[in-house]
């Protein structure tokens, strides 16, 4: 008989130490931080805080990883093809973010940054119970993507498990795709289904599970990574000046007006003037005053470039 107040054993204990033992860390329990709910405001927040730090570790340990992925990647966007990203939850919903950045940031064609989402764009405000369980749905999104060989498609999943995730992956790889995966947990399925695994090892987290915390930022990091390093190559700055930003409101033009008076020294009506000519595109405008060329004749320039703004300038 069992005592009173004394714990009762599952009559299957090795399926309750299996439960209790998940082997992926990033579902491991924390034992330091076992009396997080007794801790101060300031203690707590400097927990939180603090904890994050090996987010950074964890992509800086990946920079290897992250640039062969961009070696791989460049090529193929260079003829064209498109970034897709395929994600389940918070490493989803990042990956939209990632994609909707690119075209105000860079002036990256919408339709070249695809985010797939498992639930569908509803997903991204309201949890989609069950659809990232289901690798089929994955691989539906792919087909109906029709992604091909000039494409990089990027699974995101801390877990590096996701069915979702890794349906997509087997999809996009069928259809001859690069595929790029980056997984919070070594040794996971989504890290040995891809040509290019970036393994992003964040731990435990301080509340145990929530991905949301240090391993979402790590895979922020490694996307912002990622992504911008490809726009670099693919000419999108001119030094470490954003000169393909999309002046879409008054911020947005202020601070072309700003870029283009850096990059070339010249005064505001000269540089207002530019961009107007240029339909307030700044790699047209910088072009057009250092060089002394129309906007039409700077574009054609630049054309001949394949966009790079300091081969267009003469200073490769």
């Amino acid at each position: 008989m069992t005592r009173p107040h004394e714990p009762t054993v599952p009559q299957n204990s090795a399926r309750h130490d299996a439960a209790l033992h998940d082997p992926r860390a990033t579902e491991a329990f924390a034992p330091q931080h076992a009396a997080l709910d007794t801790l101060a405001p300031l203690e707590l927040v400097r927990t939180f805080v603090d904890d994050q730090l090996t987010a950074v570790q964890a992509v800086q340990a990946a920079a290897e990883h992250l640039t062969r992925a961009v070696e791989a990647a460049l090529p193929r966007l260079e003829r064209g093809g498109r970034l897709i990203y395929a994600g389940a939850g918070t490493s989803g919903r990042l990956g939209v973010l990632d994609a909707t950045e690119l075209t105000p940031t860079f002036s990256w064609p919408p339709e070249r940054a695809v985010p797939l989402i498992a639930g569908g764009e509803a997903a991204i405000r309201t949890a989609v119970e069950g659809a990232e369980d289901r690798a089929e749905l994955g691989e539906q999104d792919v087909r109906a993507c029709r992604a091909g060989p000039d494409d990089v498609l990027i699974g995101v999943a801390a877990s590096g498990t996701t069915p979702y995730v890794l349906g997509a992956v087997r999809q996009a790889r069928a259809q001859g795709a690069l595929t790029v995966g980056l997984a919070n947990n070594p040794g996971t399925p989504l890290l040995s289904a891809v040509d290019c695994p970036v393994l992003l090892d964040t731990g435990a987290e301080v509340v145990s599970g929530s991905t949301r915390l240090k391993a979402g930022t790590a895979q922020k990091i490694a996307l912002n990574t990622l992504s911008s390093a490809l726009m670099v190559r693919l000419g999108k700055v001119y030094g470490n000046l954003m000169v393909d930003v999309k002046a879409t409101n008054l911020k947005l033009e202020a601070r072309a007006l700003r870029l283009v008076r850096h990059a070339t020294g010249a005064d505001e009506h000269a540089a207002r003037n530019a961009l107007t000519a240029s339909q307030w595109n700044v790699k047209v405008a910088v072009v057009m005053l250092k060089l002394g060329l129309s906007a039409p004749e700077a574009a054609l320039r630049l054309d001949a470039a394949n966009g790079h703004a300091r081969a267009a300038l003469g200073k490769i």
